[in-house]
């Protein structure tokens, strides 16, 4: 990208426009998330039909994401940013129109397919800020993406109480956050590709540096994706506790999570990327000890508390530092990102084949190693503690020679 000068107020207004674009990447996924009961229905697919469409999601943005980086090289970032969340907003109303299985793995696939070319866009451009204002920005970035996500959660639900039609639910939201989004694309910043720069191929294997740090993501991912899906059976089933319990633990772990990202960067400003992640990392592995070694309720669900504190910067660290490991930023973060997503999809079956076979105690001592796995590989995030520039000025920043 060309070398462009913002001036401070400039950047500091960028960064509040990507947060925007962040929130109304959640809401997208909060709003669908709340009404696959409706369009499991609708579809007439079983639950083993269901689980199949629902895989079709990270399957399109896994062969979409590489895409990012020439659309942005063509368009240029904020035009990019622009489109693509606008493909993504109006690709929530197309689920809940697919009328059997066939339409809702097509519909799923496009999903998923806007869904990671935006999120790879989005990304860049927080990395970009980030940069140019000095300072960490990503956790509270990937905060008001969990912000977004709450609220298009508690929308859905309150559609779904009143029993509202999802596809004019839907076409409602997408209008809305369609408007939303594209009107904060207007204040981000419009990078362009310098005229000798070289257009980044279309699709290509990420760099190693990437694969590295990916592999941090999946761990940190595969524990968010565990405890989502299945604290509440773990502490309804192996603690017999009662359902409303179970599903307050639930709760709390995405709280927590969210909470811990907003009051991430500032730790992150002040010990590093590699400090922070490797602390992180102590943290989860200590909740998943707690989890495991439990036989009570109240220690169990502050053992998902740690985990979620524990692994809640760690994929916006991720980010960061594949945004700033090499020439190629963007497809640096679609590496890291499908890694992430894949982590994402495979982990809640991995947990239940685990448990099936053994019990979830032993899936759970599973999500304890691999969080383990954050504190070991943790110096790889060490693109993320580089000197930055000053706000306004172009990143010449040079690498941190410490190990």
């Amino acid at each position: 990208m060309s070398e462009v000068v913002y001036e401070p107020r400039d950047v500091r207004r960028a960064r509040y426009a990507v947060a925007a674009v962040f929130a109304v990447h959640g809401a997208v996924t909060g709003s669908f998330a709340t009404r696959v009961p409706w369009i499991q229905d609708h579809a007439g697919v079983s639950a083993g039909q269901l689980g199949l469409a629902l895989a079709f999601p990270a399957l399109g943005a896994s062969v979409a994401m590489p895409l990012a980086g020439s659309i942005s090289h063509r368009f240029g970032a904020r035009n990019a940013l622009r489109g693509l969340i606008a493909l993504w907003t109006m690709a929530l109303t197309l689920p809940s129109l697919a009328p059997n299985l066939l339409t809702l793995c097509l519909a799923l696939f496009t999903y998923g397919a806007t869904a990671g070319m935006a999120d790879v866009a989005m990304n860049a451009l927080g990395v970009e800020v980030e940069n140019r204002l000095g300072r960490s920005i990503m956790s509270g970035l990937h905060g008001m993406w969990s912000a977004g996500a709450l609220i298009g959660s508690a929308a859905g639900t309150l559609a779904a109480h009143l029993g509202s039609d999802a596809r004019l639910h839907h076409a409602l939201a997408a209008v809305a956050l369609t408007v939303f989004g594209t009107v904060a694309c207007q204040w981000v910043l419009d990078l362009q590709p310098a005229e000798d720069e070289e257009p980044p191929p279309r699709f290509a294997l990420p760099p190693r540096s990437a694969l590295l740090i990916g592999a941090v993501g999946f761990c940190a991912v595969f524990a968010e994706g565990a405890s989502l899906d299945w604290s509440a059976v773990y502490l309804r089933d192996q603690l017999d506790t009662s359902a409303g319990l179970a599903a307050a633990c639930t709760t709390g772990f995405t709280l927590t999570m969210a909470l811990a990202r907003f009051v991430g960067d500032r730790v992150v400003d002040r010990y590093g990327a590699v400090r922070t992640v490797r602390f992180s990392g102590l943290l989860a592995t200590l909740g998943g000890l707690l989890i495991v070694v439990s036989d009570q309720p109240a220690p169990a669900m502050a053992g998902f508390a740690l985990l979620g504190l524990g692994i809640a910067v760690v994929v916006p660290l991720c980010f960061a530092a594949a945004g700033r490991s090499g020439s190629n930023p963007s497809l640096a973060i679609a590496g890291v990102a499908t890694i992430t997503y894949t982590s994402g999809l495979i982990a809640p079956s991995a947990i239940g084949g685990i448990a099936q076979a053994t019990s979830l105690v032993v899936s759970f001592c599973l999500v304890t190693v691999l969080s383990s796995g954050i504190v070991v590989f943790a110096r790889v995030l060490r693109t993320g503690d580089r000197d930055r520039p000053k706000a306004g000025r172009p990143d010449t920043a040079v690498p941190d020679p410490r190990p």
